[in-house]
């Protein structure tokens, strides 16, 4: 039964599940974190919302992406992709917190493109950086 789960294509589906069950639940905390509701802009058409969501998918990702690189169980990669998680929703906080002048949340509700576009950038950005500190 051990090699059962020791077994490559086994292992690659595990993580893939946990992935994408993990991305759906970041992505609706992040849906509570920010004003607008990011499904329905996304079907008004608004590409603010989507390279803001489109930023947030691939950071969890590229998070999960060095979390399984870096550990051998499961729960040892769900636990860093986790902490990995908080600290996007930090650094989208801190990014609000520092643009004291205009509201984030809502000039990408208003289609701001260039801050939907700061957003996607600070989030892929941010991944890098917290995915180069997992061990």
């Amino acid at each position: 039964m051990n090699a059962f789960w020791e077994n490559d294509f086994v292992a690659t589906a595990g993580h893939y599940s946990v992935v994408v069950l993990s991305t759906i639940v970041f992505l609706a905390v992040f849906e509570l974190v920010t004003k607008y509701k990011n499904w329905k802009e996304i079907r008004r058409g608004n590409l603010s919302v989507a390279m803001a969501t489109g930023g947030k998918i691939f950071g969890i990702a590229n998070v999960f992406r060095h979390s399984i690189a870096q550990n051998d169980s499961m729960l040892e990669m769900l636990a860093w992709g986790c902490f990995g998680f908080v600290l996007l929703v930090l650094g989208y906080l801190i990014f609000e917190f520092l643009t004291p002048t205009f509201n984030i949340d809502k000039e990408i509700e208003k289609d701001n493109r260039a801050v939907g576009f700061l957003s996607l950038v600070i989030s892929v950005g941010l991944s890098y950086v917290v995915g180069a500190g997992i061990r």
